[in-house]
């Protein structure tokens, strides 16, 4: 009986753990694709600034990329990448395949703060995921997206990777993509980016539990501000290095408080330069 209550009270405390979202296309991806489409369809743009006085700063993240991603089941779904050469980007893997979502093609587009135009645009097949992704934990969850040599200019550059063993705790980091990081905020057509400060993989494992690993790295959120309905795959960067890929975030959204989770790139550094 007292082993049969031990299973009991460790099971209770397993479910009690928050879920991480692992269904990104079904869940965000489709439904930003559409509301970026309408919102910029909606709105005039005269090439320097977004009418009404959201300004846009071209060159601000020059190594941000959009993904527009065409599903094999006719749908679109949108991400972020990273440029880190004039022929590579880094995303994560669930852009490519996230639960029973299989992504057909990627359309890349470089030096543009609006997804559905402007900028230099690049579709491409050419995608490898990491061999040890993992879907429904979104372990490895890194994928690295091959397209012809661009030019580098003020608009497009490549960022660095990071490496070695800083864990960036109490760094203060800038995530940016085409989405919303609030969920309250009204529909955007342009680039967006918010400050988080990296906490510690321990207070992620309060929320989420033992599926954080020592790959991810955690930020927290405040006053509704994450990467709750932004870009997946996107780059959070302090200066001009690359430390994080957007991975997940809470199922109940991001007004809850709840930290977000990244891909360590540090963790991965050997992976991504050996398959470059």
């Amino acid at each position: 009986m007292k082993l049969l209550l031990t299973v009991l009270c460790l099971a209770v405390a397993v479910s009690a753990y928050e879920p991480i979202n692992n269904d990104y296309h079904n869940t965000i991806g489709v439904y930003e694709a559409a509301r970026i489409k309408q919102a910029e369809e909606s709105t005039d743009f005269d090439g320097s600034r977004i009418v009404g006085g959201n300004f846009a700063n071209f060159g601000q993240f020059p190594y941000q990329a959009g993904l527009l991603i065409n599903l094999v089941d006719g749908r679109q779904s949108v991400c972020g990448a990273s440029l880190i050469s004039n022929s590579r980007l880094v995303t994560a893997a669930h852009c490519w395949f996230s639960g029973g979502s299989q992504a057909r093609d990627f359309l890349v587009v470089l030096g543009s703060i609006t997804l559905y135009s402007g900028g230099i645009r690049i579709y491409t097949i050419n995608v490898r995921t990491h061999e040890n992704f993992n879907p429904r934990y979104l372990h490895n969850d890194v994928a690295i997206i091959y397209i012809y040599p661009v030019s580098y200019s003020h608009t497009i550059r490549n960022i660095e990777l990071a490496r070695g063993n800083d864990s960036f705790i109490g760094s203060w980091a800038t995530a940016s993509g085409f989405g919303r990081f609030t969920e309250t905020s009204g529909a955007s057509s342009t680039l967006r980016f918010v400050n988080l400060q990296v906490t510690t993989n321990e207070v992620c494992r309060r929320t989420f539990g033992n599926a954080i690993i020592s790959s991810f790295l955690c930020v927290a959120t405040a006053n509704g501000r994450s990467t709750c309905a932004g870009d997946s795959g996107g780059p959070l960067a302090i200066g001009n290095k690359l430390i994080g890929i957007t991975c997940f975030g809470h199922r109940g959204g991001c007004t809850l408080g709840h930290p977000a989770g990244f891909v360590r790139v540090s963790s991965f550094y050997d992976w991504i330069v050996s398959n470059m």
